[in-house]
C-alpha cells in the first residue's frame, strides 16, 4: 500500500506530523486563520500547527495560541518567482509536514508544498491545481462565508459545518503593554483606539477627525492606529482633536496590536485592525457600509456595529472597493455624533463589567 492510498480524511489516522497552513495573507484574513488552527487542534492535539506568513503579518503569530511557528517567507502577489517558490520548498520539506492546508484558491500557493512532497495537501478545486493538490474538496460555492470555506478544510471530508466555528484569539501579555504604554509615553488610562484606514476607499468612514474632536471634549485620551498608508489621515485627525490625540501609526503591525490591546474601545473600518482589536477581546465598534457584516464582521462578535438606518439603499451592500452609486451615502449618513454616543454607551457597559 502507497503513502498516498494510507491517508484517508474520513477517519483521522494516527499521526504525530506537524500541520502547515498556507493562509490568505490579508491582515484581517490571517487573524482569522487562527480559527482553522483551533479546529485543527480540537481534531488532532498532538499535532502542532504552523502559519506561512509574510513580514508584515508575522508579528500576529505571536499571539496566536497552539501556533508552534510562524514560516516568514515574502513571495511577490504580481508574478510566479520560480527561485522563491522552490526556497520555500527546501525549507518546507526540512520540517517534515505531514499535512498542508492551502486556504488560498490559485495555484500559485499550492506550488511549494507540492514540491516540498508534503504527503497530504488539502485544497478546494480551482485554477487547474490537479497534481499540486491531492485532497481535493468540492462545494467551495456552496458555502456562506469566507470562514466557512477556510474552516471546513479543517475538517474530514464531508463534515457538516458546526452551527458555531470556535473564535480567533489573540493574547497579549499584560506586562507586554505597560511596557508599550511607558515606551509611548502614554498614561495607564482608557483610551479610544481609532483605525480610519481600509484597503479599498469606499469602506472608509470619513469623520474620524471630528469623531477625535467630540471624543477629547467628552474628556477621552485618542489614539490613531494604522499603517504608513494612515499617516495622512492620522495627520488630519490630530490637527481636529489636538494634543490629548496621538499618532500611533507605523511599519511595525505589532505596534497596532499592542494598541488594540490596551485601548478601552476601538472604533474601525471593515479592516484588519478591526478583526485584530476583536480577536484581543477589546470592545470594537466596526463601522459597515458597502460590506456586509454577516460576511465580514469578527466571529468574536462586536461591542457595536454600525451601519446608516436612515434609508434603504439599493446598492448596499456592493462590496465595490470605490462608490459609484448614491455618492457614499451608505458611509455619509452615519454621523460623528452617533459614533461618540455609541462609544460612551460601549465604555460604560465595559466599565460595569469590570466592576462586577
Amino acid at each position: 500500500m502507497n503513502q498516498d492510498s494510507q491517508l484517508s480524511e474520513g477517519a483521522d489516522w494516527d499521526d504525530t506530523r506537524p500541520i502547515l497552513i498556507i493562509p490568505y495573507m490579508w491582515i484581517g484574513d490571517f487573524v482569522r486563520n487562527h480559527t482553522v488552527v483551533r479546529v485543527l487542534k480540537e481534531r488532532w492535539p498532538n499535532r502542532p500547527v504552523d502559519l506561512l506568513t509574510t513580514s508584515l503579518c508575522a508579528p500576529l503569530v505571536d499571539y496566536m495560541p497552539g501556533v508552534r511557528e510562524g514560516i516568514v517567507w515574502d513571495l511577490p502577489r504580481s508574478r510566479l518567482a520560480v527561485g522563491r517558490q522552490f526556497g520555500l520548498a527546501n525549507l518546507l520539506r526540512k520540517r517534515d509536514y505531514g499535512t498542508a492546508l492551502v486556504l488560498p484558491r490559485t495555484w500559485k500557493a499550492a506550488i511549494a508544498p507540492a514540491l516540498a512532497g508534503i504527503p497530504e495537501r488539502v485544497g478546494f478545486v480551482g485554477e487547474f491545481r490537479f497534481g499540486l493538490l491531492n485532497r481535493w474538496r468540492w462545494g467551495e460555492k456552496k458555502l456562506p462565508r469566507f470562514i466557512d470555506k477556510n474552516a471546513a478544510l479543517a475538517q474530514p471530508d464531508g463534515a457538516p459545518l458546526p452551527p458555531e466555528w470556535p473564535v480567533p484569539q489573540l493574547r497579549v501579555p499584560a506586562e507586554e503593554i505597560v511596557r508599550w504604554r511607558q515606551a509611548n509615553g502614554l498614561s495607564a488610562g482608557s483610551a479610544v483606539a481609532l483605525a480610519p484606514g481600509s484597503v479599498g476607499v469606499s469602506k472608509r468612514w470619513t469623520y474620524y477627525p471630528e469623531a477625535a474632536r467630540l471624543l477629547v471634549e467628552h474628556g477621552f485620551e485618542v489614539w490613531v492606529v494604522g499603517g504608513p498608508a494612515e499617516k495622512g489621515l492620522a495627520r488630519e485627525i490630530v490637527a481636529a482633536g489636538g494634543p490629548d490625540v496621538r499618532d500611533l501609526t507605523g511599519n511595525d503591525l505589532r505596534n497596532g496590536v499592542l494598541a488594540m490591546a490596551a485601548a478601552g474601545v476601538a472604533i474601525s473600518n471593515d479592516s484588519g485592525l478591526m478583526h485584530i482589536a476583536a480577536a484581543l477581546g477589546t470592545p470594537t465598534m466596526g463601522i459597515f457600509g458597502p460590506t456586509s457584516p454577516y460576511l465580514w464582521a469578527p466571529l468574536n462578535g462586536l461591542a457595536a456595529t454600525v451601519v446608516q438606518d436612515k434609508s434603504v439603499l439599493s446598492c448596499q451592500p456592493c462590496q465595490s472597493t470605490i462608490c459609484k452609486m448614491n455618492d457614499h451615502r451608505c458611509m455619509r449618513d452615519i454621523a460623528a455624533a452617533e459614533v461618540v454616543a455609541i462609544a460612551q454607551r460601549v465604555l460604560g457597559e465595559a466599565g460595569a463589567r469590570a466592576e462586577t
